[in-house]
């Protein structure tokens, strides 16, 4: 994945991550693991509160989530985000299915691509939680990378 986002970006390409996963815990890790900035990762994420206590200016975290990024929420997060449908997506889970399917315009181009963790050996081997995802991609012709069949290394060496 990490080869794939240094090809788009050097063919011009504006690369975000979009992520299930808490924003703030994804924005310190992707630049060091993906390349990706802060300012590029869209997450889920908790409230967010402005406080003046005791003359000091802070955002603090309220109790609740303020929105998770998964399923239907994902291109209203994207859009909200950068303004634009992506024309090649990339996701692992049923939750990513609706950005899979908004990308692209009616007619114009899109690839979507479906990563299969097949890996039991080198990554973790799942599928529970991607059944759908999968079957759409059958329906659908999207691209299925299989972890085990299609890629020679799955993390950095060090």
């Amino acid at each position: 994945m990490v080869e794939l986002l240094r090809y788009l970006e050097a063919n011009e390409f504006v690369t975000y991550i979009a992520s299930g996963g808490d924003r703030d815990f994804m924005r310190p890790v992707a630049g060091d693991l993906y390349g990706i900035p802060p300012e590029r990762v869209i997450g889920s994420a908790l409230g967010l509160t402005y406080s003046t206590d005791g003359g000091q200016h802070a955002l603090l975290y309220k109790g609740q989530m303020d929105f998770f990024d998964d399923g239907p929420e994902k291109p209203v997060r994207i859009w909200s985000r950068i303004g634009r449908r992506p024309i090649l997506s990339c996701g692992n889970s049923n939750g990513d299915l609706p950005m899979l399917a908004w990308s692209g315009t009616d007619g114009g181009p899109a690839l979507r691509l479906l990563i299969l963790h097949d890996d039991a050996d080198r990554e973790f081997d799942y599928t529970a939680g991607a059944e759908q995802a999968l079957e759409m991609a059958h329906q659908q012709n999207w691209t299925v990378v299989s972890i085990k069949d299609d890629w020679t290394q799955v993390f950095a060496s060090t």
